[in-house]
C-alpha cells in the first residue's frame, strides 16, 4: 500500500510539473513598481514577486524559467491571486538591447518594390524606446511620418556568441509581440539612412503582454499575425513568410554582438505598413492602433503626441 500512494504521489507530481510547463510570464504596473506575474495553464494570474523581484538579466542568466516552472508545482497555491485585468507592463525589465531585422517578410519587401536582401539586415532600437504593450504611443516631436509594424520579438535566455544555428533554439528564453514603430523620414529620407534615428523614440518599442515559453508557442513559423488601424486591417499573415528564420537570426546577430539574456530580436515585419499604402498611410494622434500574434496574445495603443508633453 505505501509503493501504491509514493506511485500515485509521483505520478501527480509529475502532471503538476507538466502543466506548470504551460505558463505566460508577465509584469504589471503597481503604485509600488513594476512586479512580475505568471499566467498559468489554467488562465488564473498570480504574482510570484516572492520568487524573482523582476524578469532581468539575472534572473535568465541564472535559468530562471526552469527554476519558476519547478517552484510553481509547490508553490502555486500560495501565490496572490491577481485580477483579469491588471495594467501590464513590458514582461521583461529593460534589455541591455534591442536588435531588429528589416525586410524580413516576402510580401513585405515587394510592397516595397525592394529586392530580397543576401543576408539579414540588421538594426538597433534604443532599449528606452520600450514600453507596455498596452500603453499611450508618442508621436515624436517634428514627427510627419510615423508609422507602425506588428512583429514577433524573441526574448534570448543565455549569453549566445558566435552560434550555430543548430544551437540556437536553446538560446531562446520565449517569444513576445513587439510594435516597432519608425519615423519614416527620419529611417529613410534623411543622410545616409540611419535607420536607428527613425527606430529608437520613446514607446517606439510596445512588447509584450506575455513572454510565451517555447514549449506553448511550438513552430513559431506558423502563427497569425496582424494589426488594424482605428478597427480596419492594415497586416494580416503568418510568420512562415519570413524569409530568414528564427533560427539564422539569433546566430547571424551573435556573430556581430554578443547576446545577453532578456535581449530581444525584432524579426521582421509582414506586408500592410502605412509606408506601403497608396498614398502612404501614417499615423495620427488619436488613432487606436491594435495587433496580435496568434498564442502571444494582444496589444492596443491609443497614440498621442510628444508635442503636448
Amino acid at each position: 500500500m505505501k509503493k501504491r500512494t509514493t506511485l500515485v504521489y509521483l505520478l501527480l507530481l509529475l502532471i503538476s510539473t507538466l502543466n506548470a510547463q504551460n505558463f505566460k510570464l508577465f509584469r504589471y504596473k503597481t503604485l509600488a513598481g513594476t512586479k512580475p506575474g505568471v499566467m498559468t495553464s489554467t488562465g488564473k494570474m498570480v504574482d510570484i514577486s516572492v520568487f524573482t523581484k523582476d524578469y532581468d538579466e539575472s534572473f535568465f542568466s541564472s535559468d530562471g524559467i526552469s527554476r519558476l516552472k519547478l517552484w510553481l508545482v509547490k508553490n502555486e497555491s500560495k501565490c496572490k491571486v491577481l485580477p483579469a485585468q491588471v495594467e501590464f507592463a513590458s514582461p521583461i525589465a529593460r534589455p541591455s538591447k534591442i536588435v531588429a531585422i528589416g525586410l524580413n517578410y516576402l510580401e513585405h519587401v515587394r510592397e516595397g518594390g525592394g529586392v530580397v536582401p543576401s543576408e539579414p539586415v540588421i538594426f538597433m532600437k534604443a532599449s528606452t524606446s520600450m514600453c507596455g504593450p498596452n500603453d499611450t504611443v508618442l508621436i515624436p516631436k517634428n514627427s510627419l511620418k510615423t508609422d507602425y509594424e506588428v512583429e514577433l520579438a524573441i526574448i534570448i535566455g543565455k549569453q549566445a556568441s558566435y552560434i550555430t544555428e543548430q544551437e540556437a533554439a536553446s538560446y531562446i528564453a520565449g517569444y513576445a509581440i513587439i510594435n516597432d514603430y519608425s519615423e519614416r523620414e527620419w529611417q529613410l529620407e534623411r543622410p545616409a539612412n540611419q535607420w536607428d534615428k527613425g527606430k529608437s523614440a520613446n514607446t517606439f518599442a510596445p512588447i509584450g503582454p506575455y513572454l510565451v515559453t517555447p514549449e506553448e508557442v511550438g513552430d513559431p513559423h506558423n502563427l497569425k499575425i496582424w494589426l488594424s488601424v482605428n478597427g480596419i486591417q492594415r497586416q494580416s499573415s503568418n510568420t512562415g513568410d519570413m524569409i530568414y528564420k528564427v533560427s539564422r537570426l539569433v546566430s547571424e546577430v551573435s556573430q556581430y554582438m554578443t547576446l545577453l539574456p532578456g535581449d530581444v530580436i525584432a524579426t521582421g515585419t509582414p506586408s500592410g505598413v502605412g509606408l506601403g499604402s497608396k498614398p502612404p498611410k501614417y499615423l495620427r494622434p488619436g488613432d487606436v492602433v491594435e495587433l496580435g500574434i496568434e498564442k502571444l496574445g494582444t496589444q492596443r495603443q491609443v497614440i498621442g503626441s510628444a508635442m503636448k508633453n
